[in-house]
């Protein structure tokens, strides 16, 4: 394929009459991509720190695209950094794409440079006023259908929160719905050449999803007057997967404790003082947080961790929902990935052995073919799985508390 030298970070544009957002980048002024955002009820004013948190959801969106080439020469025509804003996205870069790096055998090391410069002038924005949503709370709580995002919103469900969903995923809707709190959503519609360009053969790989929902957040944030955003990012994030050219590489390194602290202090001061960005659950374990979530059975059959399940749910929903799940038409768990294996290992801890059974449909722990995944999450062999997975500690310790509470242990666990 052929190659590009300069990653350009083009212009980005708010209509808050449509409450339509484009970010706009370019390869070498040839390839030029469009990722769109829809923002829900618009309201025309002004919000003082809107143009500096759509600055930072341009840098962020633009990884996806950076990607496919990693350019040596990184352009920003959309505006510019000092050196603590250059350092902090070179550290986004190079630390959220470690497992690209990795599985791309590639050496990411001084490889992202964005460039600095002191002036910057940005084309005036028509920017929204806070909405009325306002005087219903002022958290924002990001939603993703897992266990931690639902121990986040009961810990904090005196406060009223607002769930906050990128996509319109059913499952979540549901939740929204048992939960009895609003639900903002955000549809993300990425650039189609990018598909294209992965299927010609340009790089692909992970990217730091959480740093993404957390730059889009700040923007919700700015338009509708939330003061907080609150993350479900858990103690076990700050566990890396692998040692590689010297690093840690960290599938979750954007839900890391370090993450936090960086993007803390970006917001602080680039763009407003006033917002706490923070996680509820930060300080505990998976094992604590699915304790927490046994004491509320109501979410049960709404709430999953697997991947997969976007695919699997989305076009079988209308034939359904819930009461479908119940008639053994969908399903929330795929039962084959680490995701699955790893949560079943903690529900199993924690649940009623037939709510479990219940839940996935099956006994995760005599499949012959996760044999070598759940030998991978104990740290019996390879490292730890690229996915959002607790510790090789909290997988022996679920399956302790799993023996105790009536499941027999495969042989393999004892070993």
């Amino acid at each position: 394929m052929k190659s590009y030298s300069t990653f350009i970070f083009d212009s980005y544009s708010f209509d808050p009459v449509e409450g339509q957002i484009e970010l706009r980048y370019a390869l070498d002024d040839g390839i030029r991509f469009i990722e769109n955002l829809a923002v829900p009820h618009p309201r025309t004013g002004a919000a003082k720190n809107i143009d500096a948190a759509l600055f930072a959801l341009h840098l962020i969106g633009g990884i996806s695209y950076y990607k496919t080439f990693c350019p040596k020469t990184i352009e920003i025509r959309s505006g510019t950094l000092n050196e603590t804003q250059a350092r902090f996205w070179n550290t986004v870069y190079e630390k959220g794409l470690g497992e690209f790096w990795y599985k791309n055998k590639m050496d990411g090391k001084g490889l992202v440079n964005f460039p600095v410069s002191e002036k910057r002038v940005v084309s005036p924005q028509p920017s929204p006023s806070p909405s009325p949503l306002k005087g219903r709370g002022n958290i924002l709580l990001p939603i993703g259908g897992g266990k931690d995002s639902i121990v986040t919103l009961e810990m904090l469900r005196e406060q009223k929160p607002t769930l906050f969903r990128m996509g319109s995923h059913p499952v979540i809707t549901e939740i929204a719905t048992v939960a009895d709190l609003p639900l903002l959503t955000v549809e993300r519609t990425l650039d189609p050449q990018l598909f294209d360009l992965n299927e010609q053969g340009a790089l692909n790989g992970h990217v730091p999803i959480t740093c993404y929902l957390s730059c889009l957040c700040t923007v919700i944030a700015e338009l509708y007057g939330f003061d907080q955003i609150a993350m479900s990012c858990e103690k076990s994030a700050n566990e890396g997967n692998v040692e590689y050219l010297g690093t840690k590489v960290n599938h979750q390194w954007s839900k890391s404790e370090e993450f936090e602290h960086i993007f803390q202090e970006y917001i602080r001061t680039f763009i407003d003082s006033n917002l706490k960005y923070w996680s509820p659950v930060r300080h505990m374990t998976e094992l604590e947080i699915v304790k927490e979530f046994a004491k509320h059975p109501q979410y049960f059959h709404y709430t999953t961790s697997c991947n997969k399940n976007w695919k699997i749910i989305s076009p079988l929903f209308p034939h359904g929902g819930e009461r479908g799940r119940v008639r053994g038409e969908q399903k929330l768990w795929c039962n084959q990935c680490p995701k699955c294996a790893f949560v079943f290992a903690l529900y199993a801890a924690y649940l009623p052995k037939e709510r479990v059974l219940e839940i996935f449909g099956e006994n995760l722990f005599e499949k012959k073919d996760l044999i070598p995944i759940y030998r991978q999450l104990l740290g019996l062999e390879g490292c730890k799985p690229f996915e959002c997975v607790g510790t090789p500690e909290e997988t022996r310790e679920a399956f302790r508390l799993a023996e105790k509470n009536g499941f027999s242990l495969p042989i393999y666990a004892h070993t």
